[in-house]
């Protein structure tokens, strides 16, 4: 790798010893400079986090604190699947019903039958009882219901069906 001359004279005495091979060895040797003092040489702290625990100590400890350690319980083989319960609350429960068919039950033109809203085909596994239901009987299809949502649902004349 050819580094940058230090000075004119440098440059046009290496242009004149480069033109001869004999002269080759005799080219003035310089490091690629990075810093004042010393080569440029590839990895002079390790790698990447190399040193954390020993000569880049100082700078762990002080901008990430906790790096190193365990924290909590192990819980081998994992499935977090097994935990999924999207919830969705009462009040948001007509947001579910498409607008057309919403607005039939509202205005009271549609009163034989009650709009089926089943939450596992929208993306929910739990209703929660947050919020006021309007006084139309309604058809809920859950994984979960809590007491108050069932409360609620019930007292507007509705019906809850669990499926797994």
């Amino acid at each position: 790798m050819v580094c940058p001359p230090q000075s004119l004279y440098h440059e046009e005495k290496m242009l004149t010893i480069a033109a001869y091979p004999v002269f080759q060895d005799k080219k003035a040797p310089r490091p690629c400079v990075r810093r004042r003092v010393g080569k440029h040489r590839k990895h002079p702290g390790g790698r990447g986090m190399a040193g954390g625990q020993h000569h880049h100590r100082t700078n762990l400890d002080k901008y990430h604190p906790g790096y190193f350690g365990k924290v909590g319980m192990r819980h081998f083989h994992l499935l977090r699947n097994h935990e999924w319960a999207p919830t969705i609350n009462i009040e948001k429960l007509w947001s579910l019903v498409p607008l057309e068919t919403r607005d039939k039950y509202v205005s009271g033109a549609k009163t034989d039958s009650a709009p089926v809203i089943d939450l596992l085909a929208n993306g929910y596994a739990k209703l929660l009882g947050k919020g006021r239901l309007p006084e139309i009987p309604v058809v809920v299809r859950a994984r979960y219901v809590s007491a108050e949502a069932e409360r609620k649902i019930v007292e507007a004349g509705g019906v809850i069906e669990l499926v797994a």
